[in-house]
């Protein structure tokens, strides 16, 4: 009997040709999903800094408020949380004071118009459409009101 000691193994072109068509419509599927999953979680962060400013509002307002002051209290009564000097509009902190005690800094926001009553909290790490996916805070514009807060973040937005 002979055997044949040059017997070669391996794939043909064809099995290539399959396997290679089979990954390709695979990721034609699975990167669609993928684009949707990163603006669900630029959504998830922007709506996650607006818990935090409300529950940096709320918590500013409730130290003031236990502090004896009035809940029309405008100004800077002295009272510090985490590190931060609050000054208060109508009873709720400012722009300028929420934003350190909101947690939001740099580089995971850019934070922008402290000179107006309004801030603005983006997404710097994503290049598209990030310029529309904001939060705002306003302070109050009169005694006995609570602040506005603004989300102006959808998943077309954030994507």
């Amino acid at each position: 009997m002979k055997q044949n000691i040059n017997k070669q193994t391996g794939f043909t072109l064809i099995e290539l040709v399959v396997v290679i068509t089979i990954l390709g419509i695979l990721a034609a599927i699975a990167l669609p999903k993928f684009t949707a999953i990163q603006a669900d979680a630029r959504l998830a962060k922007m709506n996650g800094a607006m818990g935090s400013v409300k529950s940096a509002a709320a918590m500013a307002h409730a130290t003031l408020l236990t502090r004896g002051y009035s809940s029309s209290y405008s100004g800077t009564p002295g009272i510090v949380i985490e590190g931060t000097v609050v000054s208060y509009t109508y009873g709720y902190p400012n722009a300028a004071s929420i934003v350190p005690l909101a947690g939001l800094s740099e580089p995971d926001y850019v934070i922008t118009g402290l000179t107006l009553p309004v801030i603005a909290a983006v997404d710097v790490n994503h290049t598209g459409g990030t310029a529309n996916c904001t939060i705002g805070y306003t302070p109050p514009a009169i005694a006995d009101t609570p602040p506005t807060y603004t989300v102006n973040a959808t998943l077309a937005m954030c994507s």
